[in-house]
């Protein structure tokens, strides 16, 4: 199960990037983290912002309330969402389990 906090704003939580990959997509979970896999390299941040495009395309959120929170040179990320409740993230996560 992946591990969400609520914060003042929304929600964080962890995230495994594997890019390079031959489609974007989510993958599930893995351990307390969600898993995606995205095609661009990890190269000038090209798969950080796959990441954020993927994220808001596959959960029906804005670009811009998705924030890569820490993890910028790595595939382990802390993501956080503004705007969004625990529930409701919960909710448009689980279609992808």
């Amino acid at each position: 199960m992946i591990a969400i906090s609520e914060t003042a704003d929304g929600v964080r939580f962890a995230l495994k990037v594997v890019p390079g990959a031959s489609r974007e997509r989510i993958m599930g979970a893995l351990g307390d983290a969600l898993k995606v896999a995205v095609s661009k390299p990890p190269h000038d941040g090209q798969a950080n912002m796959a990441v954020v495009k993927l994220l808001a395309r596959e959960l029906g959120l804005a670009e811009s309330q998705i924030t890569i929170a820490r993890g910028h040179g790595s595939p382990r990320k802390e993501i956080s969402i503004s705007g969004i409740n625990l529930a409701d993230l919960q909710q448009r996560i689980a279609e992808f389990f």
